[in-house]
């Protein structure tokens, strides 16, 4: 297998685990958001919070996980790879988590969907391009 194609190998696994990562973080924190700061005046108003926050969280993380993907296959055509990517997956998690319990527990710092959405791409990209380095030329 070529170094290359090792790389790509790598940026694809990473690119799962960041989006799964990102998944549990929107899942958490629509567990949390559906009992504890909505107001749900029946069995079915939770159930449609639920789904509504669920389907939206689970829509970022494929995203997060496709700007991790690009920027990491970017990387690797670059000669770059990436290292500690269980870590990387889970800075993205932790990152979305913080960002979306602030946006609930702080309203005010709730920016819009666009603004957000920026953010939450700009932080995969960021936490991505922090996590890799050159290869070296004995590969190592």
């Amino acid at each position: 297998m070529t170094d290359t194609a090792s790389r790509m190998r790598i940026a694809i696994y990473y690119a799962v685990w960041a989006a799964l990562c990102a998944a549990v973080a929107g899942i958490v924190i629509t567990l949390i958001h559906a009992w504890f700061f909505s107001y749900n005046p029946g069995r079915s108003a939770i159930m449609a919070t639920l789904l509504g926050g669920l389907m939206t969280s689970l829509a970022i993380a494929a995203g997060q996980g496709a700007v991790a993907l690009v920027t990491a296959s970017l990387l690797a055509r670059l000669g770059r790879t990436l290292t500690y990517t269980v870590l990387l997956g889970l800075g993205i998690g932790l990152f979305d988590f913080t960002m979306y319990f602030l946006q609930m527990a702080v309203p005010a710092t709730e920016l819009g969907w666009a603004p957000d959405i920026a953010i939450l791409v700009g932080a995969a990209a960021l936490i991505t391009v922090l996590g890799s380095r050159t290869v070296t030329a004995s590969g190592a």
